[in-house]
């Protein structure tokens, strides 16, 4: 799997896309605005900017992407009113692979000026889109102030080598072999290190980033929320190959291109980088497990959680079960899954854990 071609959430505005399906990825960027706020107000302390260059990484095609460069426009006005300041103008650059649907969140664009009321005057941004890999260089050197990415260096770069042996699982679980679990560790270590590499080279000196990545407390990899997700798909793939739905083969041809790091992993990557000082690390923990009634309607809160954790897994990896299995399988995975995960939400702690960190270019 080229995960560079494959991976993308799902577009447009429909029942099953990101931009309906990604309030608990708000909810992870609500919890860091004031580590968002923080950052930007020690950046732009130190120095005025005629132009502030920002970046948000894995930004997707919602409104979450939006709503951060609103706190962090905000964030930068509202001290600019202090200080007495004349406000910079904003590049702002969105960033995601190829696939992602950049045609949806331009036409969000109108909307984000419209929360400036009109007797004010009005931020001036400019938005570019910037397609490729964060695994790479996105942009020319010392040329971003600020760098923003969250829930998405969860997302490797490709499925680990060498993990053939991890047949019916689709990613790290308590079945698989220790060599599995080594593989991702590894890929994650590998990847990390080359997205502060090249984050380093062209973000200026004094620059700030902040990252949120979906991780764990413990250092069992299949410890937390995030892997019995993946069981949880895994198991509804079993239940069609038992059903002679789906080719034994490729189901066990099949593995999820994610890792969840410890906050100690995550610290001990960016000290051995050696670009970065850490101004803040943080675990949160996000509820999933709390009612919506602008989604669903007709079930419990209890019940609610789960089926608003299966549609955002649904926007999330839906892409990648189309190249693999092909599209007869996905409505009949997902009923399957959705059953295993309600059944699956009075048993289990209703969070996600995510490791934050807020970094300062040295």
């Amino acid at each position: 799997m080229d995960t560079s071609k494959v991976l993308h959430m799902n577009g447009g505005l429909g029942n099953n896309s990101y931009a309906r399906n990604s309030s608990i990825q708000k909810n992870v960027i609500s919890m860091t605005k004031l580590m968002i706020e923080e950052a930007v107000m020690n950046l732009c302390s130190q120095t005025t900017h005629a132009t502030l260059v920002v970046a948000d990484l894995g930004c997707s095609s919602g409104p979450n992407t939006l709503y951060t460069v609103t706190e962090i426009v905000r964030a930068v006005e509202n001290l600019c009113k202090v200080t007495g300041h004349r406000p910079p103008e904003y590049q702002v650059f969105l960033n995601d692979l190829p696939g992602n649907d950049f045609n949806t969140l331009f036409r969000m664009l109108p909307d984000f000026q419209e929360k400036y009321p009109k007797s004010e005057e009005r931020p001036r941004c400019f938005f570019s889109g910037v397609p490729g890999s964060f695994y790479g260089r996105l942009f020319p050197c010392n040329s971003l102030h600020f760098v923003h990415s969250a829930c998405s260096l969860h997302w490797l770069s490709k499925v680990p080598k060498h993990i053939e042996n991890n047949e019916r699982n689709i990613c790290t679980a308590r079945t698989s072999p220790p060599n599995v679990l080594e593989a991702y560790h590894e890929q994650f270590h590998e990847d990390f290190t080359m997205f502060l590499d090249c984050r380093a080279a062209e973000i200026v000196s004094g620059g700030s980033m902040v990252l949120t990545i979906a991780g764990r407390r413990s250092n069992d990899q299949y410890s937390n929320g995030c892997c019995y997700v993946w069981e949880l798909l895994a198991m509804a793939l079993q239940e069609m190959v038992s059903e002679g739905l789906i080719e034994e083969k490729k189901l066990f041809d099949f593995n999820v291109p994610g890792y969840t790091p410890t906050l100690e992993e995550v610290k001990s990557k960016i000290e051995n980088q050696g670009s970065f000082s850490i101004s803040n690390l943080v675990v949160l923990e996000v509820n999933w497990g709390a009612y919506d009634s602008k989604i669903n309607s007709g079930v419990s809160s209890e019940g609610e959680g789960g089926i608003n954790v299966v549609k955002c897994v649904r926007a999330a990896v839906e892409q990648i079960l189309l190249h693999h299995f092909g599209d007869g399988i996905v409505e009949g995975c997902f009923d399957r899954y959705k059953k295993l995960f309600v059944d699956r939400v009075s048993k289990e702690e209703k969070v996600f854990t995510d490791v934050c960190v807020s970094l300062i270019r040295k």
